[in-house]
């Protein structure tokens, strides 16, 4: 079992492959690929038909899927803009790949008939240990994709991102096989003498104190421990130091546990979701997710040093370090450069607290990942997809 990451800078298309094709053999040893996935910045997007066919050319029995994404990682860098092209291989003797592409309306039917809709493009139960998934953010249901997964393949790692490259509908490129596509969703689904584990880091840390959702509808508080969600806020407002009265302004979420038999909570055991509306005159929060009544809910706060130290915390807690093979890293473009000051943050903490393996991924508009064994989108999130030998 190999894997190997290349990247190239090169602006000129031609030159680009050429470099990330021999740079990825290189590290394989000069041997090929079984399966191969690719991240083009967005000064490749109109040349996305002959990348494709070029990578095929070169990597003939290689399962390839990939997307456009404004920024790109591979060869041991996160490249925060400008020209990229990463390449990301694996050969894998004993395991089986399939890579598979599934159109907008394919997606709305899976919840419906997910046994239907998935046979037809080979994701059997008995066929599919992970999934790696990359989507069109403008036309892919990607939620409704991953509840219809979730009820299909309930024990398959889903991992994956929602590419970045174009400025609206029809402007992102999904590789799959000899094809480009502008919709759905491209993916691998990936069996054998493969194990693949998720690690999610969503950067944040919590803020006060759990609290049940005592009254709420749809998607608004309307009470938590029977008194209003705004007085709550404004209470640990007026007792926040400076740095942390910015953060409840502008980088504030509602954390949404996932089990409720827990009895301690913690860093990492929410769901995180953005605060989408507060109502001052009844002291209510609309939430960007469904609520029940009864569920437990924390405020969180997101800068660089939670994010830090929640990736930390989430790499101290990955049992089998030392299996790890290679990663996908798929992070929020909020990351990165942005986020931390400085380049290669989270890939470099993953090399240096998990294992020094081969690391290729991107920037995207979304994030795929596990909580609490469900799969969701994310947002400001960093999803490792974590390869090992079984």
């Amino acid at each position: 079992m190999e894997f190997a990451s290349a990247l190239s800078e090169e602006e000129d298309p031609e030159r680009a492959l050429r470099a990330a094709i021999d740079g990825l053999r290189e590290r394989l040893g000069g041997g090929e690929p079984d399966w191969l996935v690719c991240f083009a910045s967005p000064a490749h997007t109109a040349r996305a038909g002959d990348i494709s066919r070029r990578l095929r050319a070169a990597f003939p029995r290689a399962a390839l899927v990939g997307c456009t994404a404004r920024s790109v990682i591979g060869g041991g860098r996160e490249l925060d803009g400008g020209a990229g092209l990463a390449l990301f291989g694996a050969r894998l003797p004993g395991s089986s790949v399939r890579a598979f592409h599934l159109a907008p309306d394919a997606i709305a039917a899976l919840c419906g008939d997910p046994r239907g809709v998935a046979s037809t493009i080979g994701l059997e139960p008995a066929a599919a240990r992970s999934l790696l998934l990359l989507a069109d953010p403008w036309s892919a249901d990607v939620e409704s994709l991953l509840h219809g997964l979730d009820a299909l393949l309930p024990d398959a790692a889903k991992v994956g991102g929602l590419a970045s490259g174009g400025d609206g509908p029809g402007g992102e490129a999904l590789f799959a096989g000899d094809v480009v596509r502008a919709d759905g969703v491209v993916g691998l689904a990936l069996d054998g003498a493969l194990g693949v584990d998720a690690i999610v880091a969503q950067g944040c840390r919590p803020i006060g104190q759990p609290m049940f959702a005592t009254r709420c509808h749809g998607r608004v508080l309307e009470e938590v421990d029977g008194r209003r969600p705004l007085d709550v806020l404004n209470e640990l407002y007026a007792a926040a130091d400076p740095h942390e009265r910015a953060l409840l302004r502008h980088s504030l979420l509602i954390g949404l546990e996932m089990r409720p038999e827990r009895e301690r909570y913690g860093r990492g055991d929410f769901l995180m979701r953005n605060l989408t509306g507060i109502d001052t005159e009844t002291g209510s929060l609309e939430i960007a997710a469904l609520l029940r009544e009864r569920q437990i809910v924390q405020l969180h706060v997101r800068d660089a040093r939670s994010a830090h130290a929640d990736l930390a915390e989430r790499f101290a807690r990955y049992g089998r370090a030392g299996d790890a093979r290679g990663a996908l890293l798929f992070s929020c473009l909020g990351r990165g450069r942005a986020l931390y000051g400085a380049p290669d943050h989270d890939s470099d903490a993953f090399r240096d607290q998990v294992a020094p393996v081969p690391i290729g991924g991107f920037f995207g508009n979304g994030e795929i990942g596990p909580v609490e064994g469900r799969s969701f989108l994310h947002a400001y999130t960093s999803a490792f997809a974590v390869f090992r030998a079984v």
